[in-house]
Order: structure tokens, then C-alpha cells, then sequence
């Protein structure tokens, strides 16, 4: 500081300043930067192979593309380290399969997309992941740095459109960024709430300098100071883009921060459900995520993510009844004693204690409506603001923990070791389970007026479902059925859109299902209008040898909009389809379709198996099920 006074006292202020403002255009030009590190212009190297490091040194083993000439890049060194490139037919598959690698694996999901149009086209599915939790990481090609705004091929305002949907959202502007600024992302993804970033690379950061150096060239430059400025600017510019870029950097993983739960809220908790006659706990799709593998939620004990243990459940232990919603479906098995599936709205107006672990006072609970004002609320999420959802209207939490739900349920099963909910309370709620879903059997054997009945359909495919199978949930009507009927064998054998309710999840929520567990089965369970968005990557199925099963069925009907729409306004427009031949689709992108109609009712299990025969020989394979109506649903509210 006085070496400054004394400086600025010598040359005067004014003169201080000039120095200043020069410092700082030499520093922003990259000027002092290029003093230290060179710049190595034969190198052959290019900025993909950064990306693909820090990829491979993060675990990454796939990236979903659709294929663009701003990325190719970051494709080639990530297939040469052995990172496997999975290309899609619209860059939405890309990203909701990168997602649902993120929800099975408990790593990052990664997509790479192509500049303007190939970006623009996974905002949906970018929003979707946000909603869902899901941590993923998007990469996206850029116009070249100094040809934004300029009217580049495909160069729009990226960062503006992802600002708002991504936890972090970064351009690279030199090589050497690209390791620090990746690394960075790849944490920020994993911390706090897991959720979707963004990293923009302008096209100039991804090629080798002697291509780069070609386009910086000015055939024509101006005459005079004029164009030995231009000239001298584009130079430096390319030499600060380049500088120090292949210098040795730290690829390994950075810290992820998690929120936890302090052990005074723990020991309130405790106490608080020791003394409880009829506590609920309703898990969502937050109890799934890492650091506590689900194992350990649903096994205490158990270290294993691979399998279930048979040491005791932190869960059932406790014997509390649970409701388990989103990703969490599955977690309790398939016939777990305190997982109760009906009557949820009963339940929660007779009990004194819920535990909200990781779920939502959104619309899939009234807003915090059909919770008791009596009852004691605890709230555990690691988002504060999904945490206190509501509160301020419709309930109040009794104890708000902003904390890891999978973490917190199982340092409370330790708390309450030995105790455990008086059994006569889950069994009254399993008795109400047993008495709605025989209903709901029996209403499965009604004749419809026209084809298969719907109800009937999805009770023979979970029947004959394997015990491995992951179901991929993509529909209205026929998949709001499919979630109260199919019962998903264990953890992280369901994946739905969650809270943001997007159609068109099913071909890349099963690609990605797929790759993760090649050994399953992986069921899409599809509406007809549903379909209609992914059904062209069954040709991804077939390139890339990831056989699954497709069950669409189809009303040829809209049936979650008129089921509304009709009575209130009177009119089914645009609410029809038709009974379209989707399994020849899938036969014309190289899979194997099946028509099932009323006529094949008798032999409904026989074709179902035969799916399953032909998806264990490497074929996708996708039946095309003719259903009538019911009433089933009536209801039901589809806004």
C-alpha cells in the first residue's frame, strides 16, 4: 500500500491511473499470462482431450451425443481413453439418458450437443433434470470466441437460456480453462442438491492451434495502424488462447459438499418418533441419492450397493408404514409388510407423526393440504426451499432439517434401535392395501367395449416381469395405472419423470438403464401419445445393442387430457390419435414389433414371453397393445 502512495506521489496520480488501466488491458488481453507460460504451436494436442481427462479421472463412462462438428473434439479423445459414445436420434434422448445414468449410478450423467439448435433442443430435458434432482453435466459447442454475436453458424445466447435451468453455467474463453473449469462443474453437479450444469465451448477452444491459426489469419487487413492493430490484436488473441494450455494440471475429482443433519435434530427426531402411536414416513426420490448407497437405507448395516442383505432393514426395523413416491419406488422390495401403496390420504389424516423424507409439499400432496394440522411434521431435504415448500399456507414442519434424507434415516434407525411402531398400525394400513387392490384385480377381469382392458394388460406384465427388471415410466392414462398396479422388484428399478411431469423420457431413461445394468430387463411402459417422441431410438437400441422392452399401449386417444376435457368443455379436439402401427416402427428401425389385440387375450403371457425371449437374443422389441377404456382413473386430475 505505501509502496503505491509512493509510487502514485512520484508520477501523480492522473499518471497512476493510465498505469493502472494498462496493468489491467494487459491482464485482460492475457498479455502477463503469456510472460510465464508458452505457447506450443506444433503441439497436436486439442482442447477435447482436456475435457476427456478430467472425464475418465471422474469415472464417467459414457457420454450421449448427438453428433455436431462444434463437438466433435470432446467424442474422439473421449472414445480413445475409453469412455464409450452413445449417439441419439434427438439430442432430448441424450440428456434423459445421461440422467438416468446419473439416477442409477450415483455418478455424474454426461451429454455433449452441438451448438445453437442441438442445445436449444435439450432445454426440456435440462429443466426436467433440474426438477428431478439429477446430477448432469451438458456440454455445448459455442460459435468461436471472437465470432459471438456476429452471426456465426448456430450462435445464440447460450448461457442465457441455461442460466436459469443449471446450478452452474460457465464459457471457456482459453484452453487452459477447460481442466479447472470441468473439474469445478463435475463437484458443483454432486453438492448441496444434485442437479444439471453447463459448460459452454466456444469452437476455437476444442480444435489443435494449427487449424485454430488458420481462421485467425486476415486475407485483406486494412492499410496503415489500422490493420497492424487488427493484426497484432488477432495474433495475441490466438496466443492467449493457447498459452500454457498443455501444462500439467490436477484432473482428479474436487470435494462435494453435502448437507447432513446435526445430531441434536437427529435426537429431537428420536424422541420425537419414540413416542408415536401411528407414524408415516414418506420417502421420495432424494432417500436414493449417494453418499449413503440405498442399501444402507433400506439394509442397515450393509456396505454391498450390489445386492440386498439379510441382516435387517433400517427401515424395517422401525416398522413405521411407508409411502415411497418417485425413485424411491422399489426401495422396500416387492412385498415388504410396511410398504403400503393405497389409502395414502386416509393414512395421513390418522397419524400423529410424518416423516417427509425427501418429499415435496408440492402438487403431489395438495400443497401440504392432506397433511393432519394435528399430526408432528418432520421435514427432511436438502434444499431449503423444497424443504419449507408451502409451509407458510397450508403446513408447518414441527422440525425442519435441511440434510441428506438417505443419510438422516439411517442415523435415526440406529437412534431408535430396539423400538420399533405398534404393529397393530401398519397392519390396519396393509389390511386397506389387500381390500383396494383386489378391487383393482377384480376390475382388471371386466370386459372393455372394444380391445384389451388396460388393467389386464399391466397385471400380466409385472407378473411376468424378471426380478431384476428396471421399469421406465413414459405416459399419462396407461402409466398412471401401470404406477398403482406394477410393483418394481427393489432399489433403483423405477424411473419417472418426477415433479416436472415430461413426456418423451422413455427411449433415453431405458438407454441409459440399459448400459448401467445390461444384465436387467429394462421394461419402457409407454402411452400411445407418449411414444410418439422416442420411438425413433429403438434404431439407437439396435446400433447400439441395448435390447429392451416397450409396452405401448394404445387408446389411440390423449385419454389423461379428454378424460377432462370432454365432460367440462365439451369437445375432444386435438385429444384424438389413431390406432397406429407402432410395432412396425420398431420393425423398420431394426427391433421386433408385436400387435396384440382382443383376439390375443387368451395368449396375451405366451407374446409377452416371447419379448422376453427375443430381448434376451438382442432385439428390441416393442408390443403394440390395443386397449379399450375404463374408469379406472376417473378422477384422476391431469393439471
Amino acid at each position: 500500500m505505501q509502496s503505491c502512495e509512493v509510487i502514485c506521489t512520484v508520477l501523480g496520480y492522473s499518471a497512476c491511473i493510465v498505469v493502472g488501466g494498462l496493468l489491467f488491458a494487459a491482464y485482460k488481453l492475457g498479455l502477463l499470462y503469456q510472460l510465464l507460460h508458452k505457447v506450443e504451436t506444433k503441439s497436436p494436442r486439442h482442447g477435447g482431450e482436456s475435457v476427456a481427462e478430467v472425464l475418465r479421472a471422474h469415472g464417467v463412462k459414457y457420454v450421449f451425443t448427438l453428433v455436431g462438428g462444434h463437438i466433435s473434439p470432446i467424442l474422439v479423445a473421449c472414445e480413445k481413453l475409453g469412455i464409450r459414445i452413445v449417439d441419439t436420434r434427438h439430442e432430448a434422448t441424450a440428456v434423459f439418458a445421461a440422467d438416468a445414468v446419473a439416477r442409477l449410478s450415483g455418478t455424474v450423467g454426461v451429454a455433449a450437443v452441438t451448438a445453437g439448435p442441438g442445445l436449444t433442443n435439450t432445454v426440456t430435458a435440462v429443466k426436467n433434470a433440474q426438477m428431478a434432482e439429477s446430477p448432469l453435466l451438458l456440454l455445448g459447442g459455442a460459435a468461436g470466441t471472437l465470432l459471438q454475436g456476429r452471426g456465426a453458424l448456430q450462435d445464440i445466447d447460450q448461457m442465457s437460456l441455461f442460466k436459469p435451468l443449471c446450478k452452474f453455467c460457465a464459457s471457456i474463453r482459453t484452453v487452459r480453462e477447460i481442466v479447472p473449469t470441468v473439474r469445478k462443474a463435475l463437484s458443483i453437479a454432486q453438492s448441496g442438491t444434485p442437479g444439471p450444469v453447463f459448460i459452454e465451448f466456444p469452437i476455437d477452444t476444442l480444435y489443435p492451434y494449427h487449424l485454430v491459426s488458420q481462421e485467425f489469419g486476415v486475407k485483406n487487413p486494412p492499410k496503415g495502424l489500422m490493420g497492424k492493430i487488427l493484426a497484432w490484436y488477432l495474433h495475441n488473441h490466438l496466443m492467449n488462447l493457447f498459452a500454457g494450455a498443455w501444462e500439467t494440471r490436477d484432473v482428479s475429482p474436487l470435494p462435494v459438499h453435502i448437507p447432513q443433519a446435526t445430531d441434536d435434530q437427529v435426537q429431537k427426531c428420536i424422541e420425537l418418533v419414540s413416542r408415536a402411536k401411528k407414524p408415516v414416513i414418506l420417502l421420495g426420490s432424494q432417500a436414493t441419492l449417494p453418499p449413503v448407497s440405498l442399501v444402507p437405507v433400506v439394509v442397515f448395516g450393509c456396505k454391498s450397493s450390489s445386492k440386498l442383505c439379510c441382516d435387517g432393514s433400517a427401515l424395517e426395523d422401525l416398522g413405521i408404514p411407508c409411502f415411497l413416491g418417485g425413485m424411491s419406488r422399489g426401495m422396500l422390495g416387492k412385498n415388504s409388510p410396511i410398504h403400503i401403496r393405497q389409502n395414502r390420504r386416509d393414512a395421513l389424516k390418522e397419524a400423529d407423526v410424518v416423516l417427509l423424507a425427501g418429499t415435496v409439499c408440492d402438487f403431489r400432496l395438495s400443497y401440504g393440504r392432506v397433511l393432519n394440522r394435528r399430526s408432528k411434521i418432520i421435514a427432511v431435504n436438502r434444499d431449503r426451499t423444497q424443504l419449507l415448500k408451502n409451509s407458510d399456507m397450508f403446513w408447518k414442519p414441527t422440525i425442519a432439517i435441511q440434510g441428506d434424507a438417505g443419510s438422516f434415516l439411517v442415523r435415526l434407525s440406529k437412534g431408535l434401535q430396539g423400538h420399533r411402531c405398534p404393529e397393530e398400525w401398519p397392519q390396519s394400513l396393509k389390511a386397506g392395501d389387500v381390500t383396494k387392490e383386489n378391487a383393482n384385480r377384480a376390475k382388471a377381469d371386466e370386459k372393455t367395449e372394444h380391445h384389451l382392458n388396460p388393467l389386464k394388460v399391466i397385471h400380466c406384465v409385472d407378473e411376468l416381469m424378471d426380478e431384476d427388471s428396471i421399469i421406465v415410466a413414459d405416459g399419462g392414462d396407461f402409466v398412471g395405472s401401470a404406477a398403482y398396479i406394477m410393483r418394481p422388484r427393489g432399489p433403483l428399478r423405477w424411473l419417472d419423470p418426477g415433479a416436472f411431469g415430461t413426456l418423451g423420457v422413455g427411449g433415453g431413461f431405458a438407454l441409459g438403464a440399459k448400459l448401467c445394468r445390461p444384465e436387467s430387463e429394462v421394461w419402457i411402459v409407454y402411452g400411445d401419445g407418449s411414444s410418439g417422441y422416442s420411438v425413433a431410438e429403438f434404431d439407437t437400441f439396435t446400433r447400439h445393442k441395448t435390447p429392451v422392452i416397450a409396452v405401448v399401449g394404445n387408446d389411440a386417444c390423449w385419454s389423461q387430457i379428454s378424460r377432462e376435457q370432454v365432460p367440462i368443455l365439451g369437445s375432444n379436439v386435438a385429444c384424438g390419435l389413431a390406432f397406429t402401427d407402432y410395432h412396425i416402427v420398431a420393425d423398420g428401425y431394426g427391433g421386433k414389433g408385436y400387435l396384440v389385440g382382443r383376439e390375443d387375450e387368451h395368449r396375451l403371457s405366451d407374446i409377452i414371453k416371447q419379448a422376453q425371449k427375443e430381448t434376451r437374443e438382442g432385439r428390441a422389441t416393442l408390443l403394440n397393445v390395443l386397449i379399450g377404456k375404463t374408469n379406472f382413473r376417473e378422477g384422476s386430475i391431469s393439471v
